[in-house]
C-alpha cells in the first residue's frame, strides 16, 4: 500500500478522535463546572524509507487534556453554592473513589452531611466527609473555606490539585478521577471558595462548532485524496500488467 494511504488513514483517526471530544464538550456546554477536553496531536516520523530515501511523516492518535480556562461565574446568592477561585477542585467521595469536581452545587442531608448534587460526600481538607447543623442556621464560608455556623467554625471546604497531565478519566457530571494523587491546598493566596457563585462550563459553543466545521471538512478532503489515490494506483497496476 502507498504510504500516502497510511499517512491519510492516520489522520482520519486522528480527526475522528477530535470529532468525539468537540461532541463531548459540545454535549456539557450547560454543565456546570465542566471543562472542555482538548486534544494534543504530535508528527511521528516511521522508521520505513519510502523510495526516495526520506521519511514518511504520520500523525498521533492524540492525548486528551483538560482545557484550564476558567468558565464564567454565575452569582446565585444560594448559601450553598460555591465556586472555585483559581486553579484548584472540590473532591467528593464516590463509589468509584475520590473524584475531583468544580460543580460547587451542594445541599445539607437531614442527617447534616453536605453532599453534591448526585448526594456524594463533600470532602473536607483532609479527606473526611464534611458534617454540618442541619437545624443550624445557613453556613458562611470564607474564601479559605472555613465553614462558620452558629457563630462557630465546624468544618474547612476542602480544595485539591493534581496533576491532570499523567491522566484521567471522566466521571459523571463534571468530575474527573486523576492518575495523580490529590493533594489539598495549603496557603495559597492565588485559590479559594467563593460562596453563593457557581462556576459555567468553560466550553466555548462557537468556537466548537467552527471546529466542528473545519474536522468535517477535513475529514471529507482526506477521504477525496484517498480515493483519488486508489485510483492512480488501480490505473498504474492496469498500466504495468497491460505492457508485460
Amino acid at each position: 500500500m502507498q504510504s500516502g494511504i497510511y499517512v491519510s488513514l492516520s489522520s482520519q483517526m486522528a480527526l475522528e478522535k477530535r470529532l468525539t471530544t468537540i461532541a463531548d464538550n459540545m454535549a456539557n456546554l450547560n454543565t456546570v463546572g465542566f471543562r472542555g477536553t482538548e486534544v494534543k496531536f504530535d508528527e511521528v516520523l516511521s522508521s520505513i524509507h519510502n523510495d526516495l530515501n526520506a521519511k514518511v511523516a504520520f500523525v498521533s492518535q492524540g492525548n486528551d487534556y483538560l482545557s484550564e480556562r476558567a468558565g464564567q461565574l454565575e452569582h446565585t446568592t444560594s448559601p450553598l453554592d460555591f465556586a472555585v477561585k483559581g486553579d484548584a477542585w472540590f473532591a467528593i467521595d464516590t463509589p468509584s473513589g475520590q473524584v475531583l469536581t468544580r460543580d460547587g452545587r451542594f445541599t445539607i442531608e437531614e442527617t447534616g452531611a453536605l453532599v453534591s448534587v448526585r448526594g456524594y460526600p463533600v470532602l473536607d481538607a483532609g479527606g473526611s466527609p464534611i458534617q454540618l447543623n442541619r437545624a443550624g442556621g445557613p453556613p458562611s464560608v470564607g474564601a479559605d473555606g472555613k465553614i462558620i455556623q452558629d457563630d462557630r467554625e465546624v468544618a474547612t471546604l476542602g480544595l485539591f490539585t493534581a496533576d491532570i497531565s499523567k491522566g484521567f478519566i471522566r466521571h459523571e457530571n463534571s468530575g474527573v478521577i486523576t492518575t495523580d494523587r490529590p493533594q489539598p491546598v495549603v496557603d495559597r493566596n492565588d485559590v479559594g471558595v467563593l460562596q453563593g457563585y457557581l462556576e459555567q462550563s468553560n466550553v466555548n459553543g462557537i468556537s466548537e462548532m467552527t471546529q466542528l466545521i473545519q474536522v468535517n471538512r477535513a475529514f471529507e478532503s482526506i477521504s477525496s485524496l484517498m480515493r483519488d489515490s486508489e485510483a492512480n494506483l488501480s490505473q498504474a497496476i492496469k498500466a504495468l500488467g497491460s505492457g508485460q
